[in-house]
């Protein structure tokens, strides 16, 4: 996901990591101090139509590794989420580094997570604009759910739950619409699709070179 938002009320400096919160976080988050830059994968690639697999094993060096890849390709692509297929790798797994409305910082990763939505009774869908790593240069609307919580596990396989309102909820069903082998594009009428699909085309090659500067600045 793309960091496409201003927080609209006052900010609040509270950081929270992997759902808890903390005194302070650095940024970027450490796990990029340790990663490899990869490719960013673009619609229409087969990995990003299909859902991902669940992770089977938890606590291994490629599992950690992976994760360390996906913070650091997260950041030099000035992004606010990034899934693993989005760096070509089927799994059911995340990386968010995302403000919520009230500017409060969530950093972290969730391995299979499972997204609870509100009651359509109670539930309230905002429109805002939402980018894409994946759909580079393009920007749409799109109506999200202002609240959502992904339950699932960390890289050892602990149970974590994360909570999310405003800008941060839409960050979660994003991320996860992507493990389901879906984009943002897959909730626009076809007449939006066509028009996100154009400024792609248009932009596309200004948003790799500005990622190929940063990663050239970040020696990655």
């Amino acid at each position: 996901m793309s960091v496409r938002h201003e927080p609209s009320r006052s900010v609040d400096r509270r950081v929270r990591v992997q759902g808890r919160p903390v005194d302070s976080h650095p940024a970027p988050s450490p796990e990029a101090e340790r990663g490899s830059m990869r490719r960013i994968t673009v619609v229409g690639e087969e990995v990003l139509g299909r859902p991902c697999r669940e992770v089977t094993e938890f606590g291994t060096p490629e599992l950690s590794a992976l994760i360390d890849d996906m913070f650091l390709t997260m950041y030099v692509a000035d992004g606010a989420g990034l899934a693993a297929n989005q760096v070509g790798v089927d799994l059911r797994l995340f990386v968010y580094d995302c403000p919520d409305d009230h500017g409060i910082r969530h950093v972290g990763h969730i391995v299979n997570p499972v997204l609870d939505l509100p009651d359509p009774g109670s539930r309230r869908l905002v429109d805002d604009f939402e980018g894409c790593l994946s759909v580079p240069g393009a920007t749409m609307s799109v109506p999200r759910t202002d609240r959502a919580v992904a339950r699932g596990f960390d890289e050892d396989g602990n149970p974590v739950l994360i909570e999310g309102t405003g800008y941060f909820a839409r960050c979660l069903q994003h991320e996860t619409d992507h493990l389901m082998g879906h984009t943002y594009l897959d909730r626009l009428s076809k007449r939006d699709r066509k028009d996100a699909l154009r400024q792609m085309e248009d932009r596309r090659e200004d948003v790799f070179a500005r990622r190929a500067a940063k990663a050239a600045e970040s020696g990655r």
